[in-house]
């Protein structure tokens, strides 16, 4: 929970797909077994109609159904808005999606989180939806901390297969490339609009240590990249963990 390096921390920015931190956390405190399976309906995939924004396999299988697991998987492997919006429909029970929103904002405040205000499970823009840095720190380490083993199974996959046993496989390939170049990187999360830029959300462990980095409208992908390597190499050069 100590942070160690901070630069505009506390700023208002739009957060893109690192938004669905929050729509995990919050389906991971309201689903008690990732076997349910779910339904899709077209109707719930409406609002992503003329987007353009990321989607998995589940926006090509109307009247089938997913695992919550592999559903997750679809939301933070390759940041899929179709998961997204199933997940938060099925959570947020009769209210749907609106009800589900209303959830992710509660647990803001729960958590204590100052600069925050979700207005979808998806982090497509809207300029009433905003989070910061310093945020998005808490939550993620609100997240490992419930999500535990679980949620690196996931996160840490660079790419992965679901329906693999069936002919409707469906391969996703992680948007986060990191994983394959910074050593001890099993997560988190990244996100993008034109609005947003590019942003990053990393955790990373060596020795029994972990941390986190935050990184939100950067340039470019690469940019992005470059910059979380320094911002893990600054914690992991300058801090160690010890037991005394």
């Amino acid at each position: 929970g100590v942070t160690v390096y901070s630069k505009n921390a506390d700023v208002k920015r739009y957060p893109a797909s690192l938004t669905k931190i929050m729509t995990y956390v919050v389906v991971a405190e309201n689903v008690s077994d990732f076997t349910q399976k779910v339904k899709i309906k077209a109707s719930v995939l409406k609002p992503l109609e003329g987007t353009g924004s990321s989607q998995s396999a589940v926006s090509d299988n109307i009247g089938k159904s997913f695992t919550i697991e592999q559903l997750l998987k679809c939301l933070m492997i390759s940041s899929g808005n179709d998961a997204a919006l199933v997940l938060a429909d099925y959570v947020g029970g009769e209210g749907g999606v609106t009800h589900f929103v209303q959830m992710m904002n509660d647990k803001a405040k729960k958590l204590g989180l100052k600069n925050t205000h979700f207005k979808n499970a998806t982090g497509l823009h809207d300029p009433d939806h905003y989070t910061c840095a310093h945020d998005l720190a808490i939550m993620a380490a609100y997240l490992i901390e419930i999500g535990g083993e679980d949620l690196f199974a996931v996160t840490s996959l660079y790419d992965s297969y679901i329906r693999e046993d069936t002919k409707q496989s469906f391969w996703l390939v992680n948007t986060n490339k990191l994983l394959k170049l910074y050593n001890g990187v099993d997560g988190l999360k990244t996100g993008y609009t034109k609005e947003a830029g590019y942003c990053l959300v990393t955790t990373a462990q060596r020795d029994g240590q972990r941390i986190i980095g935050v990184l939100m409208k950067e340039t470019a992908p690469k940019t992005r990249n470059e910059e979380m390597c320094s911002l893990l190499d600054y914690g992991f050069n300058n801090y160690k963990q010890v037991t005394i």
